[in-house]
């Protein structure tokens, strides 16, 4: 079997890929991910995704590696990670009483040969109508700073949504782990 590795820091991304009982490493990349001039956003997801993976394959050689990235859209708008309070606030004020539509694109990147193999899974989540007082409530209690969207799906931000519509619930939170799995078996990886 071939060496995995996770082009990724995210501690979300290596905590999904954990439940799939396969040996790997993380090893952060640096991207630009800002998108290109009228790029949408589920070419922007892929392409962020590969060149992670690429970026990875530097230094890893003879490896799989796995890139994923996440674009969020609400009424045209990306939305990245806040970075702060006031940030997930305007987010979250944004997404109240809409559908959030989330594109995660995932890489699968042999870098011994090259050979690169690509998927994008598309998720609508579907907020409740939140005032003010329900959005700060929630961000005392999970700080989603560091998430696209300002929430944690997995965590207490299910709370904001009214329903979700999607093919894996592993994707919202970062890393499509049926579109992985299929890649990965792809590249002769037999999981299960």
């Amino acid at each position: 079997m071939q060496n995995l590795v996770l082009a990724s820091s995210s501690k979300y991304r290596g905590q999904i890929l954990n439940k799939l009982q396969l040996p790997f490493t993380s090893c952060g990349s640096a991207v630009n991910e800002n998108p290109f001039p009228n790029e949408r956003p589920n070419c922007l997801a892929l392409r962020l995704a590969t060149a992670k993976a690429q970026a990875v394959a530097n230094t890893h050689p003879r490896h799989l590696i796995v890139g994923s990235d996440q674009v969020a859209v609400c009424e045209g708008i990306l939305l990245g990670k806040p970075g702060d309070r006031e940030g997930a606030l305007r987010q979250l004020k944004l997404q109240s009483g809409k559908k959030v539509t989330f594109y995660t694109g995932i890489c699968v990147l042999d870098s011994g040969s090259g050979i690169l193999k690509t998927d994008l899974d598309t998720c609508h989540v579907f907020f409740r109508d939140l005032n003010e007082a329900q959005i700060n409530r929630y961000l005392d209690k999970e700080q989603p700073y560091d998430c696209a969207g300002s929430f944690k799906s997995e965590g207490y931000g299910i709370a904001l949504f009214s329903k979700i519509e999607g093919e894996d619930p592993n994707a919202l939170i970062g890393l499509p782990l049926i579109k992985l799995i299929n890649l990965l078996n792809q590249f002769g990886m037999a999981i299960p």
